[in-house]
């Protein structure tokens, strides 16, 4: 089951407005900031909370805002004081080692043997608290407290909306490459806590998350019977969506969880359908003899963007669920697959093949300021997180020692700089990632 927890957040401070928080909003498109110089202290520990825990949240929190290449952790050894929680820090002290943010934190074993977690966020410049907060989780729940401190400080310093505490699913391979097992599996945004959601028996593809992060949809051939199946997280339960009448894949939920886009094959031919959970109905969405597959909801679930080649070669095309009406937004050399709009609605990134090389990136709703994030032999299926600022796809190394393809998941940013890998398990190679909303 989803590990879950119940946090509190009862006291924000905001006294005075922040240099460093408009200095971060920037055009995402057009490029990087200097990076913000936060310091992160020891935390203080209480009442038997657990010293090597305080330590594993300080880490995580310190690791989260460094990966996201806007900000610059302090060197420790640098520190020109420890400030107690009851007292101010010395801003001159902390402005001589051009130290911007100063972040103090507190961990308290409570008498339900839950932990509490208190933390300041500080303006070294403006010589003021911008932010006060007070989690509380159960002592299982660490890493995750940390992922939560880490959003309430990117949130504050950069004003969007953050994406540490969530989950990325996708499909883990193991196996010599001619013989691969493929399972479902999740994992924290940074690589913990990975989980397999399926077996070896069954092979899986195209994973992705309910809205409310209640379950997930994905392709599975059961009984060598491709069809959409959705699973329940809580629970563990599969059900399979329906009952088609042909072979279906790529599913994608609307944005209210209510239906669900997939591709249904009917006498060789492959269109997009609508499927309404609540009424069992399906609907036929796109028409011709034309290959249209890979679906994705805009954010207000108006429209579907998806990739057709009914216009001679592979393209992605928007269709208006209002309407009917269809349109070809991109004309680039090449040809365009597996579009995923944005969260925001600001961006549809996609996959794009040309010159015997796969690319990622992003463009308008429209078709237009195309920008490409990233380049390889073999890449595809990005997905975006939460706020719109990252995405995750995987890229496959070209096999050149015959010792079996390598795929990494791998995460960028929007303008196409700060590019990681999200470390797996060894022996486990990663495909088809799909990122999640911000956790319940």
């Amino acid at each position: 089951m989803l590990k879950r927890i119940l946090f509190m957040a009862f006291a924000i401070v905001a006294l005075f407005s922040f240099d460093v928080h408009a200095e971060l909003k920037v055009d995402i498109i057009a490029g990087a900031t200097e990076p913000i110089s936060v310091a992160i202290q020891k935390f203080e520990v209480a009442s038997g909370a657990s010293a090597t825990d305080a330590a594993t949240i300080r880490t995580i929190v310190e690791d989260n805002l460094k990966r996201t290449g806007l900000f610059h952790i302090v060197n420790h050894n640098a520190f020109p004081e420890y400030v107690k929680m009851d007292a101010m820090p010395d801003f001159k002290l902390w402005s001589a080692i051009k130290t911007q943010v100063l972040v103090q934190a507190k961990l308290t074993k409570m008498p339900d043997k839950k932990y509490q977690l208190d933390f300041f966020v500080w303006d070294v410049a403006g010589k003021e608290q911008i932010e006060a907060q007070s989690l509380a989780a159960s002592k299982k729940s660490v890493r995750r407290l940390g992922h939560i401190m880490s959003d309430a400080i990117y949130e504050r310093l950069t004003g969007e909306v953050g994406y540490f505490d969530t989950q990325i699913v996708f499909i883990a391979e193991t196996g010599p490459v001619d013989n691969r097992v493929k399972r479902m599996a999740i994992m924290d945004q940074d690589g913990h806590g990975l989980r397999y959601l399926s077996d070896e028996k069954t092979f899986v593809m195209s994973p992705h998350f309910s809205p409310n992060m209640q379950s997930i949809v994905f392709l599975s051939y059961y009984n060598d019977d491709p069809m959409v199946w959705v699973l329940n997280l809580d629970t563990g339960a599969q059900r399979r969506l329906g009952q088609f009448g042909g072979m279906n894949f790529a599913p994608r939920f609307s944005p209210d969880g209510s239906r669900v886009a997939l591709s249904l094959v009917k006498n060789g031919i492959t269109h997009i359908y609508e499927y309404d959970i609540e009424s069992n109905s399906l609907r036929q969405l796109t028409n011709g003899d034309s290959i249209n597959t890979s679906p994705s909801y805009s954010p207000d679930g108006r429209k579907i963007a998806f990739n057709s080649d009914r216009s001679g070669s592979q393209q992605i095309h928007v269709l208006d669920l209002d309407t009917g009406k269809v349109e070809r937004i991109t004309y680039g050399a090449g040809r365009y697959a597996t579009p995923a709009w944005s969260p925001d609605g600001q961006f549809i990134a996609f996959t794009k093949m040309a010159d015997d090389t796969f690319y990622v990136g992003v463009m308008s709703p429209n078709g237009k300021n195309e920008k490409i994030l990233a380049g390889g032999w073999f890449m595809e299926a990005p997905s975006w997180a939460p706020g719109s600022r990252r995405l995750v796809y995987y890229e496959t190394e070209r096999d050149t020692d015959d010792i079996g393809r390598i795929s990494h998941i791998r995460s960028v940013d929007i303008t196409g700089q700060n590019i990681y890998d999200i470390e797996l398990p060894d022996g486990v190679n990663g495909v088809e990632p799909t990122w999640s909303p911000r956790l319940p």
